[in-house]
């Protein structure tokens, strides 16, 4: 073999290797961007993981509330069962605003994620009817005498 047919076979073997390495960056650039897209479907996840949260959280609150104003009622002076009525309510009040407040307020927006969020429309109505319901609890409370 010539030195000449050494050469030529040497920039061909670097062609080919240079191809395999361009086309090994496409590929590490194509799975970076689909693992960020993942990675903004798991924050939009996450952020309604939380939201439900919330309204468990507030939904259990209003539920102690109004339970431990009907066990308490004979236990305790009556103002203070409804004083424990109350704050376990106003929490529920609190839990129902701040699950919309910080769905809506998530930070810095993912980027182009595949799945859509939720309606915010959604949240701020089933949520506003939540918290009319917990002030509706809160007024039954000193209102209502059992």
């Amino acid at each position: 073999m010539t030195d000449a047919q050494k050469a030529d076979r040497a920039q061909t073997r670097l062609a080919e290797s240079a191809s395999k390495l361009k086309e090994s960056a496409v590929q590490q650039t194509d799975s970076a961007d689909r693992r960020t897209e993942l990675a903004a479907d798991r924050t939009i996840l996450a952020a309604e993981r939380t939201y439900a949260a919330w309204v468990r959280t507030g939904l259990a609150a209003l539920a102690a509330g109004v339970g431990a104003k009907a066990l308490l009622k004979d236990v305790v002076n009556p103002w203070l069962a409804s004083a424990a009525a109350s704050l376990l309510i106003l929490f529920s009040a609190f839990c129902f605003f701040a699950g919309v407040w910080r769905d809506l307020d998530p930070g810095a927006p993912p980027p182009r994620p595949d799945i859509r969020r939720l309606p915010s429309w959604l949240l701020v109505g089933i949520n506003g009817f939540l918290v009319l319901v917990a002030l509706a609890a809160l007024v039954g409370t000193w209102v209502v005498r059992a």
